[in-house]
């Protein structure tokens, strides 16, 4: 007969009088080890259409996404976490007084880690310990920068299962409700808007957000004491450090303020995960897929200061770091468009995105630019189970929107300044009529307009079907 509750202690029969109990070693744990489709579904020979034929749209477009129905992504939602290759125990490191012997770049809220910390943590070990932010207190939202409500961290704690994130700081944004969202999501999935005292300020005037703290499916959560000036910096903390804040969490779906979700997320978990077998998925650029060339792009846009990209780039050179060839197939890019990430809370992806947290932390907030060398450096360690993904297919679940200041210039009234026809007296007697235009080969050389087009490189998909790149 079985002794207490638990399975490793087996108590034999009764023979002669003695009891023999044998304590047997814990079984091993359970790891979801990925599916395929019965034979015969579609999705199994799904393939892209050719493109529309729509001349006049132009730039990147949506493609097909073979969904399972919800019901059937609900039901083949794994019991079981996947394994964590090498790294089981994953800790993060608290310091009660910083320490600054970084040689350059850190804050106060990551921490100043060495450039030896900085190698050592990319060597895989069973355990280990990094730096991953909130680095001035033992709880994450909690006197480390960036802190939350007591309510709002309870609350972040009862989420178990799968999280739906996204954020808006500087008022920057508006909310974007998500739609098409099935009731089961609506009950189970945490839906968590993090948003600044300026934005709050802004949702309460507005009359949107009220006292239970909710807008639509949102929970919105408010952050104090903010560690940088730039809320795009600002925003990479709920991006890539979400692990930390909703730590009980299984899976999640980071969604940018710009965005708006149209696929429920259990569809989008099992389309991108569970069927590929992945622990971290995100789209690759829709135009771009080499670090030499994102970087110009920045410096061109001005999305940053020219030296600090110059610096960064040049840093990753003499790491090694070369321009995107195809012998690095079957990673398609180097760059990703990384305004979706979906991944399962696991020790290795959790470790993957503190680390590119710390190159954000270090060098320049261009995500886009420190992506593959964090990727590069893991992959080169261990079999991370890692998907990179169409731009075309991130399009079909989110739908892309304007930035508030944006909108608010679309919706401005045009003022028109109407004056008083003239005098009949000064009306001319005759309207000189205008002749015909040149047409075809008699217009003027140079006069037909054109659009100048520039490829960023040979796309190595059908991807490039659905995309006409510009400048």
């Amino acid at each position: 007969m079985s002794i207490g509750v638990s399975p490793s202690l087996i108590a034999g029969a009764n023979i002669k009088g003695f009891t023999t109990i044998s304590v047997l070693p814990p079984p091993p744990p359970s790891y979801f080890l990925g599916y395929t489709l019965p034979s015969g579904h579609p999705c199994n020979t799904f393939t892209l259409p050719p493109p529309p034929a729509d001349k006049k749209r132009t730039g990147p477009r949506p493609c097909p996404v073979c969904y399972l129905p919800v019901d059937e992504a609900i039901a083949l939602m794994p019991k079981f976490p996947s394994p964590s290759p090498v790294l089981k125990n994953l800790a993060f490191i608290y310091e009660e007084t910083l320490s600054r012997d970084g040689e350059f770049g850190g804050s106060d809220f990551g921490g100043y880690p060495t450039l030896r910390q900085r190698n050592e943590s990319f060597d895989i070990r069973e355990s280990m310990s990094v730096h991953c932010g909130f680095v001035r207190g033992t709880k994450p939202g909690r006197n480390t920068g960036f802190d939350m409500d007591e309510d709002d961290l309870l609350e972040m704690e009862q989420c178990h299962g799968v999280v739906v994130a996204s954020a808006i700081f500087g008022n920057f944004d508006e909310i974007n409700e998500p739609t098409n969202i099935s009731d089961y999501s609506k009950e189970t999935v945490c839906f968590l808007m993090f948003v600044d005292e300026e934005t709050e300020k802004y949702l309460r005037i507005s009359g949107r957000l009220g006292t239970r703290k909710k807008i639509g499916l949102w929970r919105i959560i408010v952050a104090h004491n903010l560690p940088y000036t730039d809320p795009r910096r600002t925003g990479k903390i709920p991006k890539l450090l979400l692990h930390r804040m909703v730590p009980n969490a299984h899976y999640s779906i980071w969604l940018d303020g710009k965005l708006e979700l149209v696929v429920d997320p259990y569809q989008i978990l099992e389309r991108f995960l569970w069927r590929k077998n992945a622990t971290f998925a995100i789209s690759k650029h829709y135009r771009r897929f080499d670090v030499f060339v994102e970087a110009e792009a920045n410096k061109a846009a001005g999305k940053y200061e020219n030296a600090s990209i110059d610096f960064q780039i040049e840093f990753y050179k003499n790491e090694g770091l070369t321009p995107y060839t195809e012998a690095k197939l079957p990673l398609i890019s180097d760059v990703p468009e990384g305004c979706v990430i979906v991944r399962e809370h696991v020790p290795i992806s959790d470790l993957f995105t503190c680390l590119w947290f710390n190159e954000v932390d270090r060098f320049t907030s261009r995500d886009q630019i420190s992506f593959s060398t964090v990727r590069d450096k893991l992959l080169s360690r261990v079999d991370f189970h890692f998907l990179m993904f169409l731009d075309c297919e991130r399009r079909n679940f989110v739908v892309q929107k304007y930035h508030r200041d944006i909108l608010e210039r679309l919706v401005a009234p045009v003022a028109i300044a109407l004056s008083p026809p003239p005098p009949l007296e000064t009306l001319p007697e005759k309207v000189a009529r205008r002749g015909p235009g040149r047409r075809g080969r008699d217009r003027r050389p140079g006069s037909r307009r054109h659009r100048k087009v520039v490829a960023g490189g040979r796309d190595i998909n059908m991807e490039a079907n659905y995309t006409v790149l510009f400048v």
